[in-house]
């Protein structure tokens, strides 16, 4: 089967989906597909459920006697019968989902949004698995099930722990977000400095360039400024409630003002839970519900210090979500009478530059150490990029590092091949250099660095004179702007 031509990237995704739909074999089989919303999910397993001939269902959400009536009606469709199935529960519903494959040939049955019919009717996944267990493999067809879900937290527990699909499933596919180079091209933004400016509002979620801004993308740094105002903060247009829209999507959320207040903590710069608490008014202990089913639900990310196992960091994980909190939300009220968005926009210029895409830029400079560089500019192959606190017993103070690169050298050899600091506004100068040799000069005396530790510089406005000229020297000395980032390794 091949991929469908107006299918941008998911090459892997599309070859894991074909293999599982052409496994071979009598016995029905199980897949799960997960992944946040608007990432194209629905239009994959459409297109697969298409190109095979098999049956899909899109769940709403509803009760169970409509859920199983909707069912029951599709189910007859596919089926080619005038008149629709009438369940009257989901054993005998799933009972005939097992034997839509009557030619013997494998047969792809597709149920979308499957939280909604599980929410309806918890018994619906004990269900499934009965349905799968070796004793009811004789009066199944070659069914490939595929259930489908954007509620993360529900998904993860689906074959997790003692559920009841636990090893069930042939197929586990979470459909990611596009990373900033591949946003880049699907946005088809060949200008670095707009295509990063970019990801940082929308991130990589493919639906916000066709169903949400229907193909309206910034021309160019002299464009953006006039984009955002048309289509992120235009209240007539998709994406300016569309982060608000994400919260209340998730099913667990349910205090919505309390993961809201949560939110904006984060996008304020408080990374830590106690900086959050603060930011609440609240005790750090009251934090770690709320805290955990952000993370569970794909809004936030926990990530552990580069140097301190005690020290741990949260950041949002949607762009769009923290560009919300930092821009939109202390000026709801402004944004929603129309004419206002230039003059909010206008005064919220400095807050986008440091909360929103200073931190977003040392995001894509880890990924880039991460995923990008190549083994010459790292030393070695890395392992786990993050930022990292290192601390100065002489000075009596602490030192923020941006990316801490942790691998194996070309010895062979666990260390750290790289420190790098980022900065979106400044040029950097040997001064930036300095800094970064006294923190490996600190982490030396630890034992974690060592004189091979490479220093980063990545700048989103460049590199002074002096600077470049010591980089052309020394190896360890690697400068990344964002021609680099985008395009280099």
């Amino acid at each position: 089967m091949d991929k469908p031509a107006e299918t941008f990237d998911r090459d892997f995704e599309w070859a894991e989906l074909t293999r599982f739909a052409g496994l071979p074999g009598p016995q029905a089989t199980l897949g799960v597909v997960s992944g946040r919303r608007r990432q194209g999910k629905t239009f994959l397993l459409d297109a697969i459920t298409r190109a095979s001939g098999g049956f899909m269902f899109t769940a709403t959400e509803t009760t169970e006697t409509d859920a199983l009536r909707q069912f029951g009606e599709a189910l007859a469709r596919y089926r080619g019968q005038a008149t629709p199935f009438r369940f009257a529960h989901w054993d005998e519903a799933v009972t005939e989902l097992m034997g839509i494959a009557t030619a013997g040939e494998p047969t792809v049955a597709v149920i979308d949004e499957f939280p909604f019919l599980a929410k309806a009717s918890p018994a619906l996944p004990s269900i499934v698995q009965r349905a799968l267990d070796p004793g009811a493999q004789h009066t199944n067809t070659p069914v490939r099930l595929l259930l489908c879900g954007s509620a993360l937290s529900f998904m993860g527990r689906l074959l997790s722990g003692d559920a009841p699909l636990r090893g069930r499933a042939g197929l586990e596919l979470v459909v990611p977000t596009l990373d900033f180079r591949l946003a880049a091209e699907f946005w088809q933004i060949s200008d670095p400095r707009t295509a990063l400016l970019t990801n940082a509002v929308v991130g990589g979620t493919p639906a916000y360039r066709r169903e949400f801004t229907q193909g309206d993308t910034p021309a160019g740094p002299d464009d953006f400024d006039a984009w955002i105002i048309r289509a992120v903060l235009n209240p007539a247009r998709p994406l300016f409630r569309e982060a608000r829209y994400l919260l209340a999507e998730e099913p667990e959320l349910h205090d919505t003002a309390l993961y809201h207040a949560v939110l904006a903590a984060i996008a304020s710069g408080n990374t830590a839970r106690g900086g959050i608490a603060d930011y609440l008014g609240r005790k750090s202990t009251d934090l770690a519900h709320p805290l955990t089913v952000l993370q569970n639900a794909g809004m936030i990310t926990h990530e552990a210090d580069a140097f301190r196992r005690n020290r741990s960091a949260y950041r949002i994980a949607e762009p769009l979500v923290a560009f919300y909190h930092a821009v939109m939300r202390p000026s709801w009220g402004d944004l929603e009478r129309p004419g206002r968005a230039a003059s909010v926009w206008s005064r919220t210029q400095s807050t986008f530059r440091s909360k929103v895409v200073g931190p977003h830029f040392e995001q894509i400079c880890r990924e880039w150490a991460r995923w990008h560089a190549g083994p010459d500019t790292l030393g070695g192959n890395s392992t786990r990029v993050a930022s990292g606190t290192v601390n100065d017993p002489a000075a009596k103070t602490t030192h923020e590092v941006d990316v801490a690169v942790h691998g194996e050298s070309h010895e062979g050899r666990q260390t750290l091949l790289a420190i790098g600091e980022a900065k979106w506004s400044d040029t950097m100068g040997v001064g930036h250099l300095e800094r970064l040799r006294y923190i490996r000069s600190l982490l030396a005396e630890s034992g974690t660095a060592t004189e091979a530790t490479r220093l980063y510089c990545f700048s989103g406005t460049g590199f002074t004179d002096e600077l470049s000229h010591l980089a052309q020297n020394d190896p360890t000395i690697q400068l990344i702007g964002l021609p680099r980032l985008y395009y280099g390794e």
